[in-house]
């Protein structure tokens, strides 16, 4: 049998849903919605005496009384969604909130988890790197940056190599500078032990 919302008392269907937030006050008969900060005013919260009325589950989007808008909202036994309370007039969506609140909390948390994630990729080589060899490394250094991954660009120094520091360092330099289309050096090349690091971080690519 198909679920169909409860009313609680007058046309209009609760802001309270089962599975949903659980009502904190109760004035008179009407539960009244506790909200979260992401949360959006929704039905019987909407204060504006007439709302613009926005989004597919409309025929004939423009500006309603709140009474109107409602009653529409009811027919089709979703909510009215208050998207922008800022407009003038307010603008408003007909939808399901409950399956639009879980839908805006999973690609919130999903843009977190990918910002989250920083990939490094390190890209090894001597002081004297052939030119073959460091075109070969540059290339695979462009492609890291491009999927959105860090290089950590590393010169190893095997033995008495220590003695050619400087020429890692401007093999480094030059490394940072032939990326500077893809990625920017967050640091000067730094030696530690026998191994001398830089890290290069993908720019960010403009909307």
């Amino acid at each position: 049998m198909p679920y169909k919302k409860p009313h609680y008392g007058g046309s209009r269907p609760s802001t309270f849903r089962p599975g949903g937030v659980k009502p904190a006050v109760v004035r008179g008969q009407r539960p009244v919605r506790q909200k979260a900060e992401d949360e959006l005013n929704i039905n019987e919260e909407i204060t504006a005496s007439q709302v613009r009325l926005v989004g597919d589950n409309i025929a004939e989007p423009g500006i309603y009384p709140i009474s109107k808008a409602l009653q529409m909202a009811d027919q089709l036994e979703l909510d009215l969604v208050e998207i922008s309370a800022k407009a003038d007039p307010p603008v408003c969506k007909i939808l399901d909130y409950q399956k639009y609140l879980y839908q805006q909390r999973k690609k919130a948390k999903e843009i977190k988890q990918n910002a989250s994630k920083i990939v490094i990729k390190e890209i090894r080589f001597g002081p004297n790197t052939d030119e073959h060899d460091f075109q070969f490394k540059l290339k695979h250094a462009r492609e890291f940056l491009e999927e959105g991954s860090k290089v950590k660009a590393t010169i190893f120094f095997r033995g008495r190599s220590i003695m050619f520091a400087d020429q890692g360092e401007k093999q480094l330099l030059r490394f940072a500078v032939e990326l500077e289309e893809y990625g920017r050096a967050e640091n000067m090349p730094t030696l530690e032990g026998k191994r001398m690091t830089m890290m290069i971080a993908p720019l960010k690519k403009k909307q």
